[in-house]
Parts: structure tokens; sequence; C-alpha cells
């Protein structure tokens, strides 16, 4: 090892976070985009980005909002967190436009984790426990769940049970480096088929590692959600 290499350590890997919050919710049929709803006294996204800002390991939180969002300067705290105005039409667009966004920031090797705004019920410790588990796959890795119960199928207009071994409900954060996250999504041949950044790397042909999240890392879907969400919550003030 030369003098010059022990001026130049390699620098450690950096833990970003990437939340798309550019979207409608149009399921939740409510006058506000859903990830600004109140949930336990609190704009659901400010949970989303309390988890992040809770954790040691997360260097900077950005999320990602329409141009036209009237509504986060509100919600996103003065330091920790920011903001880019750069929101596509899916959500594809979105995190794409974020990365490229953070391209100024991030190296290629550093690691992005990108989460759904409407998941309040993530937690430093399910942050910890991805990177953790799946922080040196270079497929990256995601928080899922496996599947319990019988899964029906109508596929074909008729009836049929599909084998659960083996089956997972994909979660988030899902985790890949920089490099790879940008060049998965910049190869996708459809935006709207892409419905979670490890289908876009499964494209590749890459593997990314399953790491079994929690159920209280639902996504808030429809107005029966909110209450499920509330409760996960209420959990954490006893």
């Amino acid at each position: 090892m030369t003098a010059s290499d022990n001026k130049n350590p390699p620098r450690p890997v950096r833990y970003f976070a990437l939340i798309p919050a550019a979207g409608v919710g149009a399921r939740m049929a409510a006058s506000t985009p859903k990830q600004y709803l109140a949930l336990g006294g609190q704009p659901m996204l400010a949970h989303t980005l309390q988890a992040f800002l809770g954790s040691e390991l997360i260097a900077h939180t950005y999320v990602v909002v329409s141009a036209e969002d009237g509504y986060i300067d509100s919600v996103a705290p003065p330091s920790g967190v920011t903001v880019l105005r750069c929101g596509g039409a899916t959500r594809m667009d979105s995190v794409l436009n974020g990365l490229r966004a953070l391209r100024a920031v991030a190296a290629d090797g550093d690691m992005v984790l990108v989460h759904d705004a409407a998941r309040p019920g993530l937690t430093p410790e399910l942050i910890r426990k991805l990177i953790g588990e799946a922080g040196a796959n270079p497929a990256g890795g995601l928080l899922a769940l496996p599947v319990v119960d019988t899964v029906k199928s109508t596929r074909g207009g008729a009836v049929a049970t599909i084998p659960r071994d083996g089956m997972w409900l994909a979660q988030t954060p899902q985790m890949f480096s920089y490099a790879l996250l940008l060049r998965a999504l910049s190869a996708a041949p459809d935006a709207n088929a892409i419905t979670d950044d490890a289908s876009a790397v499964e494209m590749l042909g890459l593997s990314p590692q399953l790491v079994e999240g929690h159920p209280r890392n639902l996504k808030v879907t429809l107005p029966s959600d909110i209450r499920i969400a509330e409760m996960y919550l209420e959990q954490d003030k006893k």
C-alpha cells in the first residue's frame, strides 16, 4: 500500500431515503392527497419522514412532490429533509426524477432506500434490519412479507388456487445502489408496468434480497386502512 492510498481511504457507503409523494390517492376519495390525510393527529407523510429522521443510518431524506404541491412546506421539517419538486406522471417517473436530482450528492455506490409515502408504520428498527441484512447484496433488497393465506386466481375466468410456497408481498423501503437503480429505471420499457423498484431491477436479470418486514408497514390505500395504521401507531405510545 502506498502513502497516497493511506491518505485516501475508500469513503464509507451512505444511505439516502427517497420518498415519492406526488400521487393524488384517487382510491381514498379524499379532498387532499392521501399522504397528507390526518393519521394519529399528524399528516400521514409526517410519520413516514419521522421513521427516517429517527434512524442514525440515514444520511439524508429526500421527498419528491409535484411542482404545484401546496402541503409539503407545512409537513417537512426544516432540517434533515430536502423537498424535490420534480414529481412525474407515474411513481417510476417520480423516483427517476428524484434520482437524477440526487446526482450532485450521491456516489454510484451509495444506497438509496425508496419508500412509499403512504406507509406510515415504518420504524427505524425495520430500516436497520433491511440495511443490516441486505446492505451488502449487489442486487439490493427490500422488505416483504411471506404470504400466509391461501391465494386464489380468477385469470381465465375460472377460480384456481395458487401454491403460496415461496410467495411474498412486497413492501418498502426497497434499497439499491444509486447506479443500479438509476440504470434499472432508465431501462424499464413501460413506466406504468413498474409497480415497484424491485421489478425494474429484476428486468436486468438480478434477484434482490427479500428481508422479512412487519404487518405494521402496510400501505394505506383505502379508507379502512387508516384505522389499521392508527392502531399500530397507538401501540407505540403504550
